[in-house]
């Protein structure tokens, strides 16, 4: 079986708040919500329609986590959202209030835009050619 990443940790401020976020403007499923105690929860995530990479998210605990909400990749984008037809996903999302950094540009490997997730995540929305 070949290997692939099926889950990336995603720090958050509050469980309901960011999977109403995801759900509700990026249009995620919620694939897995379950109480495991002590106020910890497991929160799966995925874009519709994928099957492999699901995004955990993981209420922050203590100043250190706390201190990464909205900056894990140091101010980089940490994630890309890749698409099948950039334009729509781009107009859905602007309509939805997502903030974007620039106008998107065309590059030689596709159609990109930086946006950012409701604690400020840098994500690409990411159209390959081809």
């Amino acid at each position: 079986m070949p290997q692939f990443i099926g889950g990336i940790t995603l720090v958050v401020r509050d469980y309901d708040e960011a999977k109403a976020w995801y759900r509700d403007v990026l249009g995620f499923e919620a694939v897995e919500d379950t109480d495991l105690g002590g106020g910890k929860r497991w929160v799966v995530m995925a874009p519709p329609g994928s099957t492999e990479t699901r995004l955990l998210l993981a209420k922050a605990v203590g100043p250190e986590q706390e201190a990464a909400i909205g900056n894990q990749a140091g101010g980089r984008v940490f994630l890309f959202l890749r698409t099948d037809d950039f334009w729509r996903d781009h107009a859905r999302m602007k309509a939805a209030g997502v903030l974007f950094r620039e106008e998107p540009r065309v590059e030689a490997y596709g159609t990109v835009v930086v946006f950012e997730d409701l604690y400020g995540t840098r994500w690409d929305l990411l159209h390959l050619n081809a």
